[in-house]
């Protein structure tokens, strides 16, 4: 990190001391990070402040590095990999403080969510999912391609937005278009999970025996944005339906969280798988429930053409 102290002796060393200190002040003035933060403040901040803490304000601008255009914490450019500097008022001065950047966060809340919940399900294709690289080749999957597009650009993290409910046959692309919102809410800084829904069953049931339910069921009732994958391809249990995935959605519900489905199942015959338990039981309400907490959560849209696995 330059130190202020140095680049003034190496100034004055050079007999131009005056000229080029009134050049530094000037470019460090004239960055439009320092003229927002100034504006925002104005009325707080006086000319000697600025004059006593031009080295933090040199600090500042000679350490934030297009963090704007950054895409990884790897690709970092900051001295501090993954952490940005910002402005702040602090006994009669500017001071400069270090935060995590949006990348950070994310990657620190994408680990702890991996320590957590096991069955995450982001395999290598999803991962790289990209809605430039699915096949416009029926009408259906044009209109959820827009859908999704619309999502994406209205979606700002905080406004509430209905997720989707993609249903249709095997292969069809499912599971990558919801790589591809995972891969784009990324690039917006918006954490969000996708969990495959019969791993994630198995997996509440082990949490049990080590006490973590309750830590895991937050997780996925809390994360901004959560995505089912294969809602309908587990055994029911009526343990499963209500106090796991109910829960879950109920919560999401209240808390207006968008919430992402894929299913082989329309809502009609996920309605009828989730009716009957594997002990034979029927219970056509309790079924119902799920449906309706589906349908405000999520916009049904089909997804067909070829099989793609194949």
């Amino acid at each position: 990190m330059k130190n202020i102290g140095d680049t003034l002796k190496k100034m004055a060393a050079r007999g131009d001391f005056q000229k080029r200190y009134e050049e530094m002040r000037r470019e460090v003035l004239n960055d439009n990070r320092v003229k927002a933060f100034l504006a925002n403040h104005q009325g707080e901040v006086t000319r000697s402040m600025i004059d006593r803490s031009l080295g933090k304000l040199y600090e500042f601008t000679s350490q934030c590095k297009d963090c704007e255009c950054c895409e990884s914490v790897s690709e970092c450019k900051n001295i501090l990999k993954g952490y940005e500097p910002e402005l702040v008022l602090k006994n009669n001065s500017i001071d400069v403080h270090y935060v995590p950047c949006r990348l950070r966060v994310m990657e620190e809340e994408r680990k702890k969510a991996e320590q957590l919940i096991q069955c995450l399900y982001m395999p290598k294709e999803t991962l790289e999912a990209s809605l430039t690289n699915i096949i416009l080749d029926t009408p259906n999957r044009i209109k959820a391609v827009q859908k999704v597009e619309q999502f994406i650009a209205n979606y700002d993290g905080k406004n509430f937005q209905k997720g989707f409910y993609f249903y249709g046959a095997f292969g069809t692309g499912k599971t990558f278009l919801l790589g591809a919102i995972a891969h784009e809410l990324a690039e917006k800084g918006i954490p969000s999970i996708i969990v495959y829904v019969p791993e994630l069953i198995r997996e509440m049931k082990q949490a049990i025996g080590n006490h973590t339910l309750d830590e895991k069921l937050n997780m996925l009732k809390t994360i901004p944005v959560l995505m089912f994958d294969d809602i309908g391809a587990e055994s029911v249990s009526s343990w499963a339906r209500d106090e796991v995935i109910g829960p879950i959605m109920q919560h999401r519900m209240l808390e207006k969280l968008p919430t992402f489905f894929t299913s082989n199942f329309d809502l009609e015959q996920l309605q009828q798988h989730l009716t009957y338990s594997q002990r034979g039981e029927e219970e056509v309400v309790k079924a119902a429930r799920i449906i309706e907490r589906i349908r405000y959560l999520a916009e049904p849209v089909p997804i067909d053409g070829e099989n793609k696995r194949q």
